[in-house]
């Protein structure tokens, strides 16, 4: 089975469930978006989370992914960076404890926090303290931690540092990698897009987005930003929430249907798991409608859950049902 490696930002997420969403407008933050905050902002936001319930687990988009596929079966690699501290300690230890091969980076700032807002509709909102994992750089990286891996998974979260970024690819390729990218949030990919597009239409085999994000940047609707995608790399994935997702490679288009759910509790990483189930299926050398499918079924369980930390009994449950699909 190929090996892949996901880079991004080493973050803790502590997470709260609100009743509604005046604290967002409280605090500035548009729902449904990744806001990055400073030390300011971070104490305002814990003088909050202070009385109310919270839950911490880690996080990440690449490192949740990472996470996903090793319980899955699959095995997965990760590179970050965190702080000299408990959380970072915490971080790396649940990450290693899931079967995740950890290439973690430190750095003097206290490790990232990503506090994540979950509205009453389970939409989430991220205010995300940076830390450490803001100054994962170009030169941390080198090339003995891409050996041994066949696909390398970017978060759209990182593309604010362009040095970095096309340096993982650069080493990436010289170890015969091929290159996925994640595009993370719509409010990223209109700050980053001519960048998007060169490194889509330059290096990248395998994008995946969700209909806002698309649309940010083809300026089309789901199918029609399918199309324009599909046509600067190998892979492209369009995530339509309720409606499931579509798939195109070459001439093959495929629309999958959402995987069944009682209720949406939490969001919070159902496109890094999407992700996950696809990744794991593609490098089982299952059709581009199982890893779809497969996707749909990781996705549509981590939604139901608070956080992205599943109990062992929901991915047996998991398992069972991507069976039942390959099966049928």
């Amino acid at each position: 089975m190929d090996k892949i490696i996901g880079i991004g930002n080493a973050l803790v997420d502590i997470l709260v469930q609100m009743d509604d969403d005046e604290l967002l407008t409280e605090l500035n933050l548009p729902k449904g978006s990744m806001q990055l905050i400073d030390e300011d902002t971070l104490l305002k936001v814990r003088e909050k989370f202070a009385t109310m319930k919270t839950f911490r687990s880690s996080g990440g988009s690449a490192a949740n992914t990472a996470y996903a596929l090793a319980n899955l079966g699959g095995q997965a690699g990760y590179i970050g960076k965190v702080g000299k501290d408990e959380m970072g300690e915490f971080y790396e230890k649940e990450l290693k404890k899931q079967g995740v091969e950890t290439r973690m980076l430190t750095g003097e700032l206290p490790s990232g926090v990503a506090s994540t807002f979950i509205s009453p509709d389970g939409e989430r909102t991220f205010a995300t303290y940076l830390g450490s994992s803001g100054t994962i750089c170009a030169d941390d990286l080198h090339r003995s931690m891409f050996d041994g891996y066949s696909y390398l998974y970017i978060e759209g979260y990182l593309l604010q540092d362009h040095d970095l970024v096309v340096r993982a690819i650069h080493l990436a390729k010289e170890a015969g990698m091929q290159i996925c990218l994640d595009m993370a949030s719509y409010n990223i990919v209109e700050a980053e897009r001519s960048f998007f597009d060169s490194l889509i239409t330059k290096y990248v085999d395998i994008v995946f987005a969700n209909e806002s994000e698309a649309r940010m940047y083809t300026g089309k609707e789901p199918m029609e930003a399918l199309q324009e995608i599909a046509s600067k790399c190998s892979i492209a994935v369009v995530k339509v929430g309720k409606d499931g997702s579509l798939v195109k490679k070459g001439t093959e288009v495929i629309e999958v249907a959402p995987h069944p759910i009682r209720k949406v509790v939490d969001t919070t990483g159902a496109g890094d798991y999407y992700a996950a189930g696809f990744l794991y299926g593609l490098t089982c050398g299952y059709s581009l409608e199982k890893c779809a499918q497969i996707s749909s079924i990781v996705a549509g369980s981590v939604i139901q859950h608070v956080g992205t930390n599943l109990p062992k009994r929901k991915w047996n449950e998991i398992k069972l049902n991507i069976e039942e699909v390959l099966q049928a």
